[in-house]
C-alpha cells in the first residue's frame, strides 16, 4: 500500500517548518520506504503500519498546535511490492526519459 499524507497545523503562524521537521523524524525513525515531496509526504508499508504511522505524527503536532488538518491519500495494489520506486519507473519508460524528482 502507497499512502501519501500531510499534516497542516493550524493557528501556529505561517512558518510550519518545526512541525514538519518533528513528523519527518518521526516517518524516517518508522523504518517504513518513504519519499518527501514539496507538499506531502508518500510512504509505503501495511496498513496497520501506515496508520499508526500518521497517528503517531498527529499526535507529536497535536503536542503543540490546537488544531491540524491532516489529508490521506491511499493506493492499494494486491502483490505488487516496491511501488514507491516503481510506479516513478513504469511512467518514465512511457515516456522514454526520466522525471524531475
Amino acid at each position: 500500500m502507497l499512502a501519501e499524507f500531510s499534516i497542516i497545523p493550524l493557528g501556529v503562524g505561517s512558518s510550519i517548518g518545526d512541525y514538519l521537521a518533528d513528523v519527518l523524524r518521526i516517518v524516517d525513525e518508522s523504518g517504513l520506504p518513504y519519499k518527501v515531496n514539496p507538499m506531502g509526504t508518500c510512504v509505503e508499508g501495511e496498513w496497520t503500519e501506515i496508520m499508526g504511522l500518521i497517528k503517531k505524527c498527529h499526535t507529536a503536532v497535536m503536542k503543540k498546535a490546537d488544531r491540524t488538518i491532516i489529508n490521506i491519500s491511499i493506493d492499494d495494489r494486491k502483490g505488487k511490492p516496491n511501488r514507491l520506486e516503481l510506479k516513478v519507473k513504469s511512467v518514465e519508460k512511457r515516456l522514454g526519459k526520466k522525471l524531475k524528482k
